[in-house]
């Protein structure tokens, strides 16, 4: 497909400088809400299998949310053959987000939402890679990447249709198959290729997914009360869970994000996409991931704290749910720092310490209510959150005053 092609002609290619277009944030709009969906699944079946299923709808989700932010990095996703393919996989997305509820659900009743599910996420791969192939144009190394791309999708495909069929436990077991070779193919088909035209606009993409998992938590503080009474300790639990979702937001936001943009933005060719695909693509799931987890912590922690006929804020927590409440951003922490390590090549001590910590906390605090769980984990990262801004007041400063004030490389 030459350049002359009226598709082609429609292609915008993205400029270094170029940020997330209102578009681009409008999709973010259905991930919220498949986001929801999740929490709501997971919070509804604590256990091993809840939470398996949980993370492999949140893989899949994850895996066309990126997609489509690499295609919005090589040509701007507001123009032409890309806006179109990007309002059609909002509404594949949309439909996997209403299929989420009843995925496992083998009443009868209806369409197969697991089908409907892994329908959806075929026809949003081939929308992607379609409309990538058009904005590739003439590059052969990108083109060839998206042909790699495509015959990657092919097991994940068979995986996720024959899922879809057989249900229960075999469905999970088949569609993490499929999460695991969609990863590990793109993986091993490698870096060279891949095009990052504009590093600001790639790290703001991420930085607003992450934006959009914390407003989640909010409202899942928020759900686990709704329609009841306010009373006290509702308003002590609700400050406890904003608190927490303060300080991960200040976590990433504060300065780490800052930093790791202006390194990516110094990469240069091959090196720049790794660190997109190794930092951005892959260590941010977890962070993703961590987010959503301790969402459904927080969630149980409000209707048991506004429960006061059968629990009651001193009644300990299930088991998954606490093991959300503090393995998540347990989980967020250590995903912090292995991106620290992958961008600024150092670890982040004090952030494995505390991951640790609330790892060792997860289990050591079982006797404790609902609300003292809460309470210590708002007290732990709000600790480590003072004591950052505190020991690393110098380099603090020097990131966000360059950014107050940049230079010619940026900022």
């Amino acid at each position: 497909m030459g350049k002359n092609t009226v598709l082609h002609r429609s292609v915008r290619p993205v400029s270094e400088h170029d940020r997330v277009t209102t578009l681009e944030l409008f999709f973010d709009l259905v991930f919220v809400f498949a986001l929801t969906q999740i929490s709501a699944l997971v919070a509804g079946n604590l256990s091993p299998e809840g939470a398996a299923r949980g993370l492999v709808l949140l893989g899949l989700l994850w895996w066309a949310w990126t997609a489509f932010t690499w295609l919005g990095n090589s040509a701007r996703a507001d123009v032409g053959v890309v806006r179109g393919g990007l309002i059609v996989a909002m509404g594949l997305v949309f439909a996997m987000g209403l299929a989420i509820p009843t995925a496992w659900d083998a009443s009868g009743e209806g369409l197969s939402s697991a089908l409907v599910f892994a329908v959806a996420f075929v026809l949003t791969r081939l929308v992607h890679v379609a409309v990538y192939w058009v904005a590739a144009g003439d590059d052969p190394g990108l083109r060839r990447q998206v042909a790699r791309l495509a015959l990657a999708g092919i097991l994940p495909t068979i995986l996720l249709v024959a899922g879809g069929l057989q249900g229960g436990a075999t469905q999970t077991l088949l569609w993490a198959a499929a999460l695991v070779a969609d990863y590990v193919g793109v993986y091993l088909a490698g870096s060279r290729g891949w095009v990052v035209r504009s590093p600001g606009h790639f790290a703001e993409r991420h930085g607003l997914i992450i934006i959009i998992a914390l407003g989640e938590s909010i409202v899942a503080i928020g759900v686990g009360v709704a329609e009841l009474p306010v009373t006290a300790a509702i308003l002590l639990a609700s400050a406890f869970g904003l608190a927490v979702v303060v300080c991960l937001w200040w976590i990433y936001f504060d300065v780490t994000a800052l930093a790791a943009e202006r390194m990516f933005d110094r990469a240069q060719g091959d090196e720049r996409t790794r660190i997109a695909r190794d930092g951005y693509t892959y260590l941010h799931f977890p962070m993703l991931v961590g987010i959503v987890w301790a969402a459904v912590g927080m969630k149980k922690v409000m209707a048991y704290t506004a429960d006061t006929v059968e629990h009651g804020a001193g009644y300990p927590l299930p088991t998954w749910a606490r093991l959300g409440l503090f393995l998540g951003p347990a989980l967020y922490l250590l995903a912090h720092a292995l991106f620290r390590r992958r961008i600024a090549r150092s670890w982040s001590v004090p952030r494995l310490t505390v991951a640790a910590l609330l790892a060792v906390l997860a289990f050591a605090l079982a006797p404790l209510g609902a609300l003292a769980d809460l309470a210590v984990l708002a007290l732990v990262l709000a600790a480590l959150v003072v004591w950052e801004v505190v020991a690393m007041r110098e380099v603090r400063q020097k990131v966000r005053g360059s950014v107050a004030h940049p230079g010619p490389a940026g900022g």
